[in-house]
């Protein structure tokens, strides 16, 4: 029994040491993960902002009622402007036209 006990104790050191000698190792490769995580996730938060910056600026907002009617009537208001300035022009030189041909005393030739 004595050698028995011997072998069992042997068998249990050696279980011992082996085991401890493991969890060193599971121990290091926790760190080493942890660190890596750690930077990946560091990483994975900047290219989230960056994605968020990105669709700020790509992605197209829908113009609300408001803006779309005062962008509306902007327009409007402009061409109302060029229309007021376009007829002014056309009336001044309809008016200078007669004018010239009075002076000239242009007539048309009849054929």
């Amino acid at each position: 029994q004595t050698k028995e006990n011997e072998i069992e104790r042997a068998t249990k050191d050696q279980d011992v040491s082996y085991k401890t000698k493991e969890s060193k190792t599971l121990d290091k490769d926790v760190a080493e993960t942890t660190s890596d995580r750690s930077s990946v996730q560091a990483e994975l938060d900047a290219v989230m902002q960056y994605l968020k910056n990105l669709e700020g600026r790509c992605i197209a907002k829908a113009e609300t009622f408001e803006q779309r009617k005062a962008r509306y009537e902007a327009e409007i208001d402009g061409l109302r402007e060029a229309l007021r300035i376009l007829e002014s022009e056309t009336a001044a030189l309809v008016q200078r036209g007669a004018s010239l041909r009075r002076l000239r005393g242009v007539r048309r030739h009849v054929v």
